[in-house]
């Protein structure tokens, strides 16, 4: 009997993927300014920690550059027109030692259902942030958030994933994520809170 993946990540083995947080989203996406919020504080978090990041830009000629508050500036961006983040991830995805992606963005109904597919058929653990993804539709989102689980994605929150990454209050990094998970998340709804939380949708 094969053993139950648990979905325990760790920084050495890990890769944060940033999909399309773009401008053009802005007055389209449900709760936009909190889901990219949260997607810089796990990004801050992979910084303190080493984990490699991967952002992308879907269509950036049309759809714009990835928004500034995401603190992504130095980082490459990578244009794709595939809703996959797979192609782009490549030369990370090469590397052996990369067991778990850790997934957030937009939109959940397509480019991070896409991603999360194609990377667990590549036999990687997934870890979406579903307090950093969201859509224009908050249907499509809780229905893609279902055919994730139902495919073999751990649905996690920012806080958790930090927690699962430091594992220990003894970790020499705890003190610099400590003020990451302290602040209360953006109330957004999108977790709990009737049929278009991820539980109600579920």
């Amino acid at each position: 009997m094969a053993a139950a993946r648990l979905g325990r990540p760790l920084p050495g083995s890990s890769v944060l993927f940033l999909c399309d947080l773009q401008e053009r989203f802005r007055s389209s996406i449900a709760a936009f300014p909190q889901i990219v919020a949260v997607a810089a504080r796990m990004l801050q978090g992979c910084r303190i920690l080493g984990v490699p990041v991967l952002v992308t830009e879907q269509r950036p000629d049309v759809l714009g550059p990835t928004v500034p508050e995401l603190g992504a500036q130095d980082l490459p961006r990578i244009p794709k027109t595939a809703f996959s983040m797979v192609g782009a991830a490549a030369p990370l995805l090469g590397d052996p030692k990369i067991r778990s992606v850790l997934l957030c963005g937009i939109e959940a109904q397509a480019c991070i259902l896409q991603t999360t597919l194609d990377l667990l058929e590549r036999g990687l653990d997934v870890h979406v942030v579903a307090d950093a993804v969201s859509s224009r539709s908050q249907g499509e989102r809780a229905l893609a958030l279902a055919r994730m689980r139902q495919a073999g994605a751990f649905l996690s929150t920012c806080e958790s994933v930090l927690l699962l990454l430091l594992r220990d209050a003894a970790h020499p990094k705890f003190r610099q994520i400590l003020p990451l998970i302290k602040e209360p998340p953006p109330d957004t709804g999108l977790i709990l809170g009737g049929p278009l939380g991820v539980l109600g949708g579920l």
